[in-house]
C-alpha cells in the first residue's frame, strides 16, 4: 500500500480527543476490514453498530465519507479516523503511546539539568507549534478551519510541555512562548472567539505554578510578567509569587 501524505501525528492534533479514543479503540480491535486502494485513496469496512462502508483520501484524511449517521452529515466520525489510522500504520499495531492523545498540558514532575542542545530542540518545537496559531481576516466559511488550526497548534504545544523538565531554562521558554501567543492574540489578527489560546495559555500558567513549586528558582523566570500587559491578565498569579 503506498503511504498517504498524512501522519499519525496529523490524525492525532487534527482530531478531538474523544473521536480519536474511540477510533484507536476500532483500530486495535481489528475492526477495520476488506481495505482496498483507489487513485491516491483508500477504502474499507469499519465494524462498528454496523459495517459501515468508509474512504478517506491520500491528500487528506478528513477529505473522508462514511454511510454512519455522522458520515452523512459530512462531520468527521470515529470510522473515518479508524481506516486512516489503518493507513498509516500498514495495518500493524498502535503502541501505547501512539494510541494515547493529548488535548491538555501536565507537568512531568521531573527536575534535572538540561544540556544546550536539549533546550534548542525544544526551542524550536515550539517555534514549529506555534506556526499553526496564525491570524484569521478570510470569509465566514473558511473560519471554522482556522479554529480548527488553532487547536491542533495547542494540542501539538501541550505534548511538548507535558515532556518538558522543570528547570529554570524551560520556565523561561514558557514564559516567552506565552508571551507570543498573548501578541498574536492582541495585535498578531488570531480569532480566538472560541477560546482555545486563551483556555491554553491559562492551563500553561498552572504548568508554570507547578515548575516553581517543584524548583523555586523557576520564580525568577518570570521577571519579565511584572511589566506585561496581558489581553486578560493570565500573568497575575506568576507575579504574585515574585511579589510574595
Amino acid at each position: 500500500m503506498n503511504p498517504p501524505d498524512f501522519t499519525l501525528d496529523k490524525i492525532k492534533f487534527a482530531t478531538d480527543e474523544s473521536t480519536f479514543d474511540k477510533a484507536a479503540v476500532l483500530y486495535s480491535k481489528g475492526k477495520v476490514t476488506q481495505i482496498t486502494e483507489g487513485i491516491r485513496s483508500y477504502s474499507g469496512i469499519v465494524l462498528g453498530t454496523k459495517p459501515y462502508r468508509v474512504s478517506v483520501e491520500a491528500r487528506d484524511f478528513r477529505y473522508a465519507t462514511c454511510d454512519c449517521y455522522l458520515g452523512k452529515r459530512d462531520t468527521l466520525c470515529k470510522h473515518m479516523i479508524a481506516l486512516a489510522l489503518y493507513v498509516v500504520k500498514d495495518g500493524k499495531p498502535l503502541s501505547d503511546g501512539e494510541a494515547k492523545s493529548i488535548s491538555t498540558p501536565s507537568c512531568s514532575g521531573i527536575a534535572r539539568p538540561i544540556s544546550d542542545e536539549e533546550l534548542a530542540e525544544s526551542k524550536e518545537q515550539v517555534a514549529k507549534a506555534m506556526r499553526y496559531i496564525k491570524p484569521y481576516n478570510g470569509p465566514s466559511r473558511t473560519w471554522e478551519a482556522s479554529q480548527n488550526s488553532l487547536e491542533e497548534g495547542c494540542k501539538r504545544l501541550s505534548v511538548i510541555i507535558t515532556e518538558l523538565p522543570v528547570t529554570q531554562d524551560m520556565a523561561k521558554l514558557l514564559v516567552d512562548m506565552l508571551l507570543r501567543l498573548d501578541r498574536k492574540l492582541q495585535t498578531g489578527g488570531v480569532d480566538d472567539s472560541n477560546g482555545i489560546v486563551g483556555g491554553f495559555i491559562q492551563e500553561a500558567v498552572t504548568i508554570l505554578l507547578e515548575f516553581a513549586r517543584l524548583d523555586p528558582t523557576c520564580k525568577k523566570a518570570f521577571s519579565k510578567l511584572a511589566t506585561a500587559s496581558t489581553c486578560f491578565g493570565w500573568e497575575e498569579p506568576l507575579v504574585q509569587l515574585i511579589e510574595n
